[in-house]
């Protein structure tokens, strides 16, 4: 027995209906799907790697915050005690300069528990009051040609090296240079005397 037509139409329009709604359905199924891959966050893999953020530099070492850069302390070429416990005098230079000098730099270095004065203790006697707190006393001496080195001084016998040294507090170091006159260029080495430390010897000469 058929459907009146009426009830034909009516049932093919529910079914329109209900095919329209599943293909609704799932098109905002999709969607979402779509937006929310789009907006998760990537993994960890899918991301790229800042090698300069996560990996320190090599060979090189952040300062502390507020902390000052060390300067490197010179190789020294000779070294000598002092006649007071916990003293040092290390020779860094002995060069020829363009004026027919010689350039000596050395640090005095107090390794004691007391502070270390200059005073008038590496003076050159003969000049004892304007040498002092100064090292005008000391000298070189080629000894294969016996000669001795003084410290060049200017018009008013000032001596041309360091001079008004403050006192050394313990577990500390000063800087200080000496000009000379220039011996022969077969002269090689030399000895270096600085009064109340040991001598040194055979002390090469650079240029």
């Amino acid at each position: 027995m058929g459907l009146m037509p009426e009830y034909r139409n009516a049932s093919n329009l529910v079914r329109k209906n209900a095919l329209t709604l599943v293909l609704l359905g799932m098109a905002v199924t999709f969607w979402g799907c779509f937006r929310t891959e789009e907006n998760k966050p990537a993994s960890s893999k899918d991301q790229p790697v800042n090698s300069a953020e996560s990996k320190p530099q090599s060979g090189s070492v952040p300062n502390a915050p507020g902390a000052a850069p060390v300067a490197p302390v010179a190789v020294a070429i000779a070294t000598a005690d002092g006649e007071k416990s916990g003293t040092r005098v290390e020779i860094n230079e002995l060069k020829r300069s363009s004026d027919n000098t010689l350039t000596l730099k050395l640090a005095l270095v107090n390794d004691g528990t007391e502070k270390m004065s200059a005073n008038y203790d590496y003076g050159d006697p003969q000049n004892s009051i304007k040498d002092y707190n100064s090292i005008g006393g000391v000298t070189l001496v080629d000894g294969a040609n016996k000669k001795k080195y003084f410290v060049v001084r200017d018009s008013d016998t000032n001596c041309l090296c360091s001079r008004d040294i403050k006192d050394i507090a313990p577990k500390s170091r000063v800087n200080l240079w000496a000009k000379f006159p220039a011996p022969p260029d077969d002269v090689q080495k030399i000895s270096i005397v600085i009064p109340h430390f040991g001598p040194m010897d055979d002390v090469s000469i650079s240029r």
